[in-house]
């Protein structure tokens, strides 16, 4: 019950021997996986290690959703950001969704996702939110009236064309698969406890909320936070047709082809136990996830699987990518503070570019020095 339904059935990967690495990452997540794939191909000798295999942590553990976007609601960062940093951050995740979906293949679909308000305050914001969306030009639908069965349980929604449901391990392990096509090492099953381990010059620390025991001062600032997910039976009827989320991000579910529904959340059951990178569900969680499905579809569903992952929550929810600001060797890529899907396979790519001689102009908003200078 404590495997993640997302890490049934994947096939074993297969990959070259590097011979002295010009780069190391650690961790063979979204974004350990995406960094290797782009400088696979742009001709770097890439070794990626895990502790476990490609996709065992937070990339296989999650809700499934591929978001664009930050962690923050888009008004709130403009707010944060400015205007011009805020539209350019959306608009780069839009980019890198629609190049993860050429990527994972029938891994990820298309369908849109649904964010919805719990009462009428979140109403308030997320209305706020949807203005702010459409004076930049984004596309979001404004949903006043909700089918059954969120209809009288919630007070509105923003539709959010662009989203997707995703398989996410499989769509890392295809990442994997087409970095070590480009020539990348992935060494499985295999924990780095020191840099003195490693053989390259540059090295990527890419695990996000798990803590590597390699960034110093760096570390806990990416606070990790733990996830708590369920599976249960298949459902013949369909009700939902793509990602859902709501109560600020606290519930999040999604009914998948088969009919069963994966749901997640309620964290904040219980928030003095889920700071934490202990991978274990506990009963105070999984009971109120187990009642928040029943009241969704009017009856007790038998629970197929449980599980939890590890996410890294930073304070200011903008995720941490860049050069470390004590070791000029290590550079970092995580903190997504729930959003790793495209984030993390975003923010991979940010760091490759930047390793390869090209830093995106977004990247000073993302310095993972800020975190010590707070």
């Amino acid at each position: 019950m404590s495997k993640s339904w997302w890490l049934e059935d994947l096939p074993p990967l297969h990959s070259a021997r590097v011979f002295s690495p010009d780069i190391e990452i650690i961790g063979a997540g979204v974004t350990g996986s995406s960094c290797a794939l782009s400088l696979a191909r742009a001709g770097m000798r890439v070794r990626v290690h895990d502790a476990r295999e490609v996709a065992g942590g937070a990339s296989g553990r999650n809700g499934g959703f591929a978001l664009r976007g930050g962690a923050q609601a888009y008004d709130k960062a403009v707010e944060f950001l400015g205007r011009d940093v805020a539209r350019e951050y959306w608009q780069l995740t839009e980019e890198y969704l629609e190049r993860l979906a050429a990527l994972a293949g029938d891994a990820l679909t298309r369908t849109g996702s649904l964010r919805i308000a719990a009462d009428d305050e979140e109403r308030e914001e997320l209305r706020a939110e949807y203005e702010a969306l459409r004076a930049d030009g984004f596309h979001a639908e404004w949903r006043d009236k909700l089918a059954p069965p969120l209809a009288g349980r919630f007070r509105a929604a923003i539709f959010h064309p662009p989203d997707a449901s995703v398989q996410p391990a499989r769509a890392v392990r295809r990442l994997a698969e087409a970095a070590a096509e480009a020539g990348a090492e992935f060494v499985e099953h295999h924990r780095v406890e020191s840099l003195d381990e490693l053989e390259a010059e540059r090295v990527v620390v890419a695990t996000d909320g798990y803590p590597s025991g390699l960034l110093g001062e760096l570390e806990g600032l990416i606070i990790p936070t733990r996830g708590q997910m369920l599976a249960t039976e298949p459902l013949a009827e369909r009700l939902f047709a793509m990602p859902h989320y709501g109560r600020h991000g606290f519930d999040y579910w999604q009914q998948l082809d088969d009919g069963r529904i994966v749901v997640g959340g309620f964290r904040d059951a219980a928030l003095d136990t889920e700071f934490t990178d202990v991978e274990e569900t506990t009963a105070v969680i999984q009971d109120a996830l187990e009642q928040f499905v029943a009241s969704l579809v009017g009856r007790r569903l038998e629970v197929t699987q449980r599980w939890a992952g590890i996410f890294g929550l930073v304070l200011d929810f903008l995720p941490v990518v860049g050069r470390h600001p004590d070791d000029e060797r290590i550079w970092v890529a995580g903190g997504y503070s729930g959003h790793g899907n495209v984030l993390g396979f975003m923010c991979g790519d940010l760091v490759a570019q930047a390793l390869l001689g090209g830093p995106h102009p977004l990247l000073p908003t993302f310095d993972p020095a800020r975190l010590v200078a707070a």
